[in-house]
């Protein structure tokens, strides 16, 4: 099922967008208002989204583990069981948000709040932008920026039994995102015009949905 949930969160970094542009968009404008060229601000925001999917990455592979830490307790099915329902839960609650139903996964954002208080402060040794390495540091720092998104994500990824499966869970994720902050930072207007039909945003809320319902149902009928 590993394939299905990748695809799921690909989807959710995707069609998440104007809540990653809105989490992310000022940074990424800043970096692009202070470079001239075109072929220049990729480099430079390449390189923020590859520092930024790597704290993701990171993140997924922490959780992962610690997830995994279960499977090494006898006598612990309903813990893991347990995980496994919350992490299909999350997936229900992020398709309603894709859909435009719910918006209560942007409530987690509350609980990294204390950790983003320490590490925004250094975000300040890497502005101006002046080189692509910097741009990388500044999106590994911005990669804890406190998400619902992320953080509804990293509960798939504390579920997924391994830290590679982890790690791999928040890379779909990442990836997902990527499409909109380098279009925001450079120019596809199609691809957020997409992005942001409703049409669009209800049929992918749904599919994602209906990945968190079927992983449910297959609890159920296992239990029977």
């Amino acid at each position: 099922m590993l394939e299905q949930s990748l695809f799921a969160v690909f989807l959710v970094g995707l069609l998440g967008g104007t809540h990653c542009v809105g989490m992310c968009g000022g940074i990424v404008a800043a970096i692009s208002l202070q470079l001239p060229g075109q072929g220049t601000r990729f480099s430079y925001h390449f390189a923020y989204n590859a520092g930024r999917i790597l704290s993701y990455a990171i993140a997924g592979a922490i959780a992962g583990a610690v997830g995994a830490s279960t499977l090494l307790l006898k006598g612990f099915w309903p813990v893991q069981q347990g995980l496994y329902v919350v992490a299909n839960l999350m997936l229900v609650a992020l398709g309603l948000y894709l859909a435009g139903v719910w918006q209560a996964v942007t409530q987690i954002e509350r609980l990294g709040v204390r950790l983003w208080r320490r590490l925004q402060p250094f975000s300040k040794r890497f502005l101006p932008v002046r080189r692509p390495a910097q741009a990388f540091a500044l999106g590994a720092l911005w990669g804890w920026l406190p998400c619902g998104l992320v953080y509804s994500v990293l509960i798939s990824a504390l579920a997924s039994g391994s830290a590679y499966s982890g790690a791999a869970t928040m890379l779909a994720f990442g990836l997902g995102t990527l499409p909109n902050l380098i279009a925001m930072g450079l120019f596809a207007q199609q691809l957020q015009v997409l992005t942001k039909n409703i049409w669009v945003r209800r049929m992918a809320g749904l599919l994602v949905a209906g990945f968190g319902a079927w992983g449910l149902a297959r609890v159920a009928l296992a239990s029977l």
